[in-house]
């Protein structure tokens, strides 16, 4: 079995690595250190054995960071690395402190997950979320170190998927010492799967245990005194296709609401320059963040064209819009909590599987409401935007929820405490 997928793994890398090596305006370059993706890892500036934190791109590195702060904060003489597989994953990780380093994630070959044991030489692998790869778990396993999966979730239909390959799954999962699933429905498929029901638990979400942010610095003030009094809404984290509708039901808004401002932030750094395009298209007066273009009243969309800034410019917002959400199933929607832990008043599309529990206990406490259309989408926003004490309610009950969830991140650290040295 690990033959067979080895070999159209071969056949499948270089469509792999063109998709990560292509450049595009706005997207992080992997350059010189493309050769990290083939094992040929420069070994870390400490010589102990470092904690590996495996998180593949941007989504990931923003749910491990309060595990790594709280890694850091419980073991200060370690040494702490993380790796992605993409550039703007990079790019998030290059951000955490002092005490981490980022190396690229080799791909899923023997002799280049190999090259990169030997010259990291880490004590544990904890993988975020399920990004699973056969001939890295085996390889690992055989160099006895341990792996524990952290924050995992499994849908049903990830479920149904697994169990077409179950060969491949038990290949998988035979090497985890443990997994760590977010809810019990997760646990429960992972031992419907045929995993040890002692090597798995519950851990609740990490992403309730976001770090506290700082609603006072400079960048959020300075940002609130160029939008003045504006009514705000933040279209986050947006896909292709998504942008025309929400645009669209920012102009059906302007009829309504002509001062508001519209502060539109695309999923991936490489689409910048297309969204920026489409704005104007349409016709709308539109400022970039990354060219430093100011907020005048004229202003109807701003452009959050930056890395590494998304809770500064949802600091700033009346309401929000979380994007991955429209598109029929196909992203599953995005980080429903950073707004949450914010306190703001959200909306999103009918496709949030992938934070299905998180969105549903907001949907219930009045935090977040749902709508698909251009319409649908203008009026709810009109609505949070004439009632402030609507907005005021609904924002205190989503952070509510986060409160009341919070503290996976130190059952995370316990669970993983017996495979890491003090």
């Amino acid at each position: 079995m690990r033959l067979l997928y080895t070999l159209l793994l071969f056949i499948a890398a270089p469509f792999l690595l063109l998709g990560l090596y292509r450049a595009k305006d706005g997207k992080p370059k992997v350059g010189k250190r493309w050769v990290e993706h083939f094992g040929r890892t420069p070994r870390l500036t400490s010589n102990t054995q470092p904690i590996w934190v495996h998180a593949v791109s941007v989504g990931e590195v923003i749910a491990a960071k309060p595990i790594v702060l709280a890694l850091r904060k419980a073991y200060p003489d370690a040494s702490i690395l993380v790796t992605t597989t993409t550039a703007t994953g990079a790019a998030i990780a290059s951000k955490l402190g002092d005490g981490v380093e980022h190396r690229y994630m080799p791909i899923d070959f023997s002799f280049a997950v190999n090259g990169f044991l030997k010259r990291i030489n880490p004590q544990a692998m904890l993988i975020m979320e399920t990004e699973l790869w056969p001939n890295t778990l085996t390889a690992v396993k055989k160099a006895g170190i341990p792996i524990v999966v952290m924050n995992a979730r499994l849908s049903e239909k990830s479920m149904r998927g697994y169990q077409r390959v179950q060969p491949l799954f038990d290949l998988l999962s035979k090497n985890i010492d443990h997994i760590l699933c977010q809810f019990q429905d997760d646990a429960d498929r992972f031992i419907q799967l045929g995993v040890n029901s002692q090597n798995v638990s519950v851990s609740g979400s990490v992403k309730f245990d976001l770090p506290e942010f700082d609603e006072t610095s400079d960048p959020v003030i300075s940002l609130k005194q160029a939008i003045k009094q504006r009514p705000v809404w933040v279209a986050a984290s947006t896909h292709p296709g998504e942008d025309e509708i929400l645009l669209d039901a920012h102009q059906a808004l302007l009829a309504e609401q002509p001062d508001a401002l519209m502060v539109l932030v695309p999923r991936h750094p490489e689409r910048f320059g297309d969204v920026a395009a489409l704005i104007e298209q349409k016709g709308f007066s539109l400022s970039r963040r990354s060219q430093l273009q100011p907020i005048d009243d004229n202003t109807q969309v701003y452009l959050g064209d930056t890395m590494g800034e998304m809770m500064t410019l949802l600091a700033t917002s009346t309401v929000t819009f979380m994007g991955g959400s429209l598109m029929g199933g196909k992203h599953g929607g995005h980080n429903l909590l950073e707004p949450a832990s914010l306190g703001k008043p959200q909306i999103t599309g009918p496709s949030y599987f992938n934070f299905q529990v998180i969105g549903d206990q907001l949907i219930e406490a009045g935090a977040c409401e749902v709508h698909e259309s251009t319409s649908g989408i203008a009026n709810a926003l009109l609505g949070f935007m004439n009632n402030p004490e609507k907005c005021q309610q609904a924002g205190e009950a989503a952070l509510n929820v986060v409160e009341r969830n919070r503290g996976a991140v130190a059952k995370t650290l316990e669970a993983i405490a017996p495979w890491i040295d003090d």
